[in-house]
């Protein structure tokens, strides 16, 4: 028979464990890693009478997509563009983001099987008479690992055409030259801190489950237990 076991340390470890891969599958497919040197709307069509000052904009790229500014068309408004600008692995822009790619890829699918794993820990605790909790927690700092790596080799890129086109000439390895960071390589390094946080935070929702007052109320006959 399933016991239902909700406490507050492993609600939150659940709770924390979704944010996490939900927070690094969105920063991973964003284009807002690097943004790009001020562009105005005369430098898209200098030809065009102007209607009133200057609109500058910032062009974003990330690992395998961008946002541009379309250059517009009579009684069409201008807008944003954002898409892929590679159609196939082999397209994005440096070696580097390839493998900063397959690192967080991994990372991520690791972090959405534990995430979909959690909402069971409910249910079950155990399987083959070792704790869900641990061997999440243990998937965390492996899936952690990965975004690290991931992450490190990612500015490694910043000196190829792609990113000088969006940076200016003084880009290079590790040296964003006119750029500046996107929320979604600062949320993939939050996203990053948290993972190790739930994996250590995983021990504790392990001993919250285990207590000698969880077992106390299942040999009560209680099927569902809840505790602060």
């Amino acid at each position: 028979m399933c016991h239902v076991i909700v406490t507050c340390r492993s609600m939150l470890w659940t709770l924390l464990s979704i944010v996490v891969a939900f927070a690094e599958l969105i920063a991973f497919m964003s284009a807002d890693w690097l943004i790009g040197k001020a562009k105005t709307r005369g430098s898209v069509e200098p030809d065009e009478p102007s209607s009133g000052p200057s609109e500058p904009y910032h062009p974003t790229l990330g690992i395998y997509a961008r946002c541009i500014r379309n250059p517009g068309v009579q009684h069409v408004p201008r807008e944003t563009l954002c898409g892929p600008y590679a159609e196939n692995f082999g397209e994005i822009a440096s070696g580097f983001w390839q493998a900063t790619a397959i690192f967080l890829a991994v990372g991520i699918f690791i972090l959405c099987m534990v995430a979909l794993v959690s909402v069971f820990t409910m249910c079950v605790q155990s399987i083959m008479k070792k704790s869900i909790f641990n061997v999440c927690g243990l998937l965390q700092g492996i899936a952690g690992l990965f975004l690290i790596l991931g992450l490190i080799l990612y500015p490694a890129g910043w000196g190829c055409q792609k990113a000088i086109a969006y940076c200016g000439h003084y880009a290079s390895a590790y040296k964003p030259g006119d750029c500046s960071l996107g929320w979604a390589f600062y949320t993939a390094i939050g996203g990053t801190v948290l993972t190790f946080i739930c994996a250590i935070f995983s021990a504790q929702a392990e001993i919250a489950t285990s207590s000698d007052k969880v077992q106390e109320e299942i040999e009560e006959g209680k099927n569902l237990i809840c505790l602060l």
